[in-house]
């Protein structure tokens, strides 16, 4: 599922969101998983960000590297932060 940036914050959230790195490819304790996939005025991620639930928390949880470990630490995809 491909979901425009502004209805991913319009209808998405969770209460925390990790990014693993290397080694931390998955979350198997995570239940009601759903992986969607999403573009940024940024570029697209570098992999779906997986929605599910963590005794009862919403987490959003991204691999840094991607699924298998794809992307070198060069290709991870760099998010300006803003300083609103």
């Amino acid at each position: 599922m491909t979901i425009p940036h502004t209805e991913v914050l319009a209808t998405l959230s969770a209460d925390i969101a990790i990014i693993g790195g290397s080694g931390l490819y998955q979350m198997s304790s995570l239940t009601n998983k759903r992986s969607v996939t999403i573009q940024t005025p940024y570029g697209s991620p570098s992999d779906d960000i997986v929605l599910g639930e963590l005794e009862g928390v919403t987490v959003a949880f991204l691999t840094r590297h991607g699924q298998g470990h794809r992307l070198t630490p060069s290709e991870v995809p760099i998010v300006p932060i803003s300083t609103h």
